[in-house]
């Protein structure tokens, strides 16, 4: 393979192949420049594939494209005399083709065209997030048990999944940590793909991006808009006031979570009252409940996770467990 320009003529009689690849994540017909002038300035385009997703839009280009599968030797010989030919890979024949070229070309008996990999279109980041949500979309059609499935359902595996994502955070387990994170988004596609068949309030992945794209920019006018935040503090401010203004509350305990783990609930409550500026006590009474929400409004107060922090101190008592017990 070579890297020449596709405008450049063959170095030799023996002409020059073309493999055109494109990524199927980019809409059909957006290919590079390059690509067009490979694609104009070949003698022959073949495609083994009559279904390509490019070749109405090459069509439409005016780029004469053959049904064509020819082998290995073939090819060859169809570059003969300098010409080139591009080909569209697509369909199982791929493979054979560029083995059988492999062949040719080790065997020192063939004179051989130029061989290039020409890219047509490339990914962008995040486009692997398309198949996520097309295989969803068949498992929910297909899959007995998935095609069942409502969000209730499902609850108990988000919880269970966001705190194994906790686990491999803290255990700093790279490779743990990727794929809790894609249990986790599976999650939300998985959610997301179930919406979307609601009679009354349907909505889609796109929807749930789409509003996590807007809630984003506008709670960030420092990046997105002329406001200005140069410490984390200022920062935090701002979001602090764009959310009160978004969310408009009646109460400082509005949309809290009343299901999360307790020493969490105790330190969120005790956040809202102490951003709000609100002087409320501490409710008195006897027992450990009262005793752990005191020392989780401390915490929160000295900016520390009470969950974290717990989380950290009963994994050393663990740790001393399994050492106590191997002695």
């Amino acid at each position: 393979m070579n890297a020449e320009s596709p405008s450049t003529p063959a170095s030799s009689d023996a002409g020059r192949v073309i493999l055109l690849t494109a990524s199927h994540r980019v809409a059909p017909g957006l290919l590079s420049w390059p690509a067009w002038q490979a694609l104009h300035g070949a003698d022959r385009v073949l495609c083994a594939d009559e279904h390509h997703p490019q070749l109405p839009y090459l069509r439409e280009a005016g780029v004469a494209v053959e049904h064509a599968r020819p082998e290995a030797r073939e090819l060859v010989d169809a570059c003969a005399g300098g010409r080139t030919v591009v080909v569209l890979p697509g369909g199982e024949g791929d493979q054979a083709l560029t083995d059988g070229l492999a062949r040719l070309a080790g065997s020192g008996r063939v004179t051989m065209p130029d061989l290039e990999l020409l890219p047509g279109s490339y990914d962008l980041p995040g486009a692997r997030l398309l198949d996520l949500v097309q295989v969803m979309d068949r498992i929910r059609r297909e899959c007995p048990w998935s095609s069942r499935q409502s969000h209730k359902g499902l609850a108990k595996y988000g919880i269970e999944e966001a705190y194994e994502l906790v686990e491999a955070i803290e255990d700093g387990d790279r490779d743990e940590l990727r794929e809790e994170l894609g249990d986790v988004l599976l999650q939300v596609v998985f959610h997301a793909r179930i919406a979307e068949e609601d009679e009354e309030a349907p909505f889609s992945v796109d929807d749930v991006a789409g509003g996590i794209v807007e809630k984003l920019i506008h709670r960030h006018p420092h990046v997105f808009g002329d406001a200005k935040a140069e410490t984390p503090e200022e920062v935090k401010a701002h979001w602090l006031r764009t959310k009160a203004i978004e969310k408009q509350r009646d109460s400082v305990t509005e949309g809290i979570p009343l299901s999360q783990p307790g020493l969490a609930l105790a330190a969120k409550l005790a956040g809202r009252v102490r951003t709000a500026g609100l002087d409320v006590p501490l409710p008195k009474g006897e027992g450990i409940g009262y005793e752990l929400l005191a020392l989780a409004a401390e915490a929160e107060a000295t900016g520390v996770d009470p969950e974290a922090a717990l989380r950290a101190a009963a994994r050393t008592y663990r740790d001393t467990i399994l050492a106590t017990e191997g002695q």
